[in-house]
């Protein structure tokens, strides 16, 4: 079986070389013919059975890649969360410049949510009320989790076991009242 592992990338890039030869060369550099994406996937492609990836799982997967979305809550009417320029967190039926969140990744798993028009981060305190913090902090980070129904529930790292969670009638609710199985800690990132 590993015979033939080894066997399957070789006679792909047999193939890629072949049909090089028949394309027109790109260029001349110290007499020799320039085949960048030749040597590219070549060398994406081809690798000794056995050998160890250089890279990580756990390395900077997704590290800032900035996300801008607007997270939507089907509580109620549905809502989005806006972030105020007085550092109030709440939910608003309709799309608004506060409503603007950019969702940045801190670590794997970890992520911050800026209110991009109010300048704030949203931040979680130990009683589990939102707020907007001009500064980031351990209270700024939320742990990002998609559930199975696709949407996304957060989670404070600072105080665990604490969520983001709309009411009803678009009011924050306290972290230490809602549970990931309640659809008002429920998360839609929509662009």
């Amino acid at each position: 079986m590993a015979f033939q592992s080894a066997l399957l990338p070789i006679l792909v890039l047999g193939l890629m070389t072949s049909l090089v030869r028949c394309a027109p060369f790109t260029g001349r550099l110290n007499g020799t013919v320039e085949r960048h994406w030749e040597t590219l996937y070549s060398r994406s492609l081809v690798r000794i059975p056995g050998e160890k990836r250089e890279i990580n799982r756990d390395s900077d997967y997704l590290m800032g890649i900035k996300r801008l979305r607007r997270l939507y809550c089907n509580v109620g009417i549905g809502f989005h969360i806006q972030v105020s320029p007085d550092g109030r967190i709440t939910g608003v039926h309709s799309e608004n410049r506060y409503s603007l969140l950019e969702i940045s990744p801190v670590e794997r798993g970890v992520v911050t949510i800026f209110g991009v028009q109010s300048s704030l981060f949203v931040a979680m305190n130990s009683k589990g009320k939102l707020y907007g913090s001009v500064h980031y902090n351990n209270e700024c980070k939320f742990k990002e989790t998609l559930l199975a129904n696709n949407y996304n529930a957060y989670e404070s790292v600072a105080h665990p076991t604490m969520y983001i969670g709309l009411s009803k009638t678009g009011k924050t609710k306290r972290g230490n009242r809602v549970s990931p199985a309640m659809t008002v800690t429920h998360f839609l990132p929509r662009i």
